[in-house]
């Protein structure tokens, strides 16, 4: 299977179809068992591309970091999310895709395209957008989102275990590994769970037992 990597090229079809600004969209944390899920929407100016664009997975931290503050430079970011309160209320799919309807809502200069990541569209965008299946290691605007969403989430974690030690969220971001299962475990369940995720929802029904 040959490698993908992103370009312009969504962008420039769109922009053949008369559209003005074409902005890509992208949402980080939909699996993790603490934290928000978050969003960004990115506009791209075409002359100021920042070089190495790729879907944030495929990069090095310290390549994200540099691209981070590469992208915030020169193009226009907004970034939303959705609480655990609203991820446990409406489902962490329709969280993801509120989370992106806030991003492109937040924009300095409204979108009239939008490239979402994944294969659902957001209904609430009232916007004209295609969704593309990888679109984070095949657009560059969705992958300067992904780029955007990643470092802004795992900085806000890095905060939050700093509050609530002993998850080890500054290195998981809040997916469960080893120790946060641990940490769940022996600590219990922080304002910042998602209480409708099984893990989650197993000690939390755990403790009523013991406590009944």
């Amino acid at each position: 299977m040959t490698k993908t990597t992103p370009d312009f090229s969504f962008e420039e079809a769109a922009t053949r179809r008369g559209y003005a600004r074409i902005v890509g969209v992208d949402e980080v944390g939909r699996g993790p068992l603490a934290g928000p899920v978050v969003a960004a929407a990115v506009w791209l100016d075409p002359s100021r591309i920042p070089s190495g664009l790729n879907d944030s997975k495929a990069l090095t931290a310290k390549r994200r970091e540099a691209l981070y503050d590469e992208i915030l430079a020169v193009a226009d970011v907004s970034i939303a999310s959705c609480s655990v309160e609203e991820i446990d209320e409406i489902n962490i799919l329709q969280a993801s895709l509120r989370a992106m309807e806030r991003a492109v809502a937040g924009l300095a200069v409204k979108a009239d395209y939008v490239l979402v990541d994944g294969n659902k569209v957001p209904s609430a965008f009232g916007l004209d957008a295609e969704a593309i299946v990888k679109g984070d290691a095949r657009s560059f605007s969705i992958s300067a989102a992904s780029i955007v969403a990643k470092i802004w989430r795992d900085r806000l974690m890095v905060d939050l275990a700093q509050q609530y030690p002993g998850y080890g969220w500054e290195k998981n971001a809040g997916y469960g590994t080893k120790i946060h299962m641990e940490g769940l475990q022996n600590l219990g369940v922080t304002p910042h769970h998602r209480r409708s995720f099984k893990p989650v929802h197993n000690i939390l029904y755990q403790d009523k037992n013991i406590s009944d």
